[in-house]
């Protein structure tokens, strides 16, 4: 059976990924969390991951870091991570492809908390531009191959890339055409995505500097987050 290694539920995104991937494809694995606020935990982790850095897969003796990587690690071993028909499959390669060099501006500027709800301030015009491209990626998948996913009728690793950009939109209730706007409701309708949303309100930890970025961009309307360990 597959580790994987992630970060807190409520904040890590990058973890996300290969998590409802494999969750969703039915991939059986370990779930091995590392806390942000737990320096000992990581300094064992960096004996498995020298990079420190999550995700992190390992099977067996082979260790697989970066979520891109895992992405096409898993693609070797299990059927149904990428489309079988070739369109499809290429087109959701550039897509995840894109979402993992790019929308830089959405990352920085909407940085993932599940439990918060936040009304931002402002909409900066570079960030304006991502939501639009979004929407028209996801557009275009949808049309192109027919749904209800991105690239056909199954969830893939191209749908895994976008989850959670769902939580985004949820967090900060960024508005997008009504088909995009559906799309992230049935990324967030998900059994995996709900596991992974209540245990993000489960947890007590809260990463003060990330918490500061996320409520100085808007107006905090919720937090639905249990409460804060002591």
């Amino acid at each position: 059976m597959y580790d994987l290694y992630i970060a807190n539920k409520n904040y890590s995104s990058w973890s996300l990924r290969p998590w409802v991937l494999m969750s969703e494809l039915g991939i059986a694995f370990r779930d091995n969390l590392l806390v942000f606020g737990e320096p000992a935990a990581w300094d064992g982790y960096r004996k498995i991951a020298p990079a420190g850095k999550v995700p992190c897969l390992v099977d067996g003796d082979t260790v697989v870091w970066d979520s891109l990587s895992i992405v096409e690690y898993l693609a070797e071993h299990h059927p149904g991570v990428w489309p079988q028909d070739a369109r499809a499959r290429a087109w959701a390669r550039s897509a995840a492809a894109e979402m993992h060099s790019g929308f830089t501006e959405l990352r920085n500027h909407c940085s993932m908390s599940c439990g918060h709800r936040i009304r931002l301030h402002a909409m900066p015009d570079a960030l304006a531009s991502e939501i639009a491209r979004l929407g028209n990626l996801w557009n275009e998948g949808l049309r192109r191959f027919g749904g209800p996913y991105l690239a056909g009728s199954a969830f893939g690793a191209v749908d895994a890339f976008y989850a959670p950009v769902a939580f985004r939109i949820q967090t900060y209730g960024l508005v997008l055409d009504d088909t995009a706007a559906a799309y992230a409701q049935r990324l967030l309708r998900l059994a995996s995505m709900r596991r992974w949303y209540d245990a993000a309100l489960a947890e007590t930890y809260r990463d003060d500097a990330h918490d500061a970025h996320v409520t100085g961009v808007g107006v905090v309307l919720q937090d639905l987050r249990a409460a804060r360990a002591r």
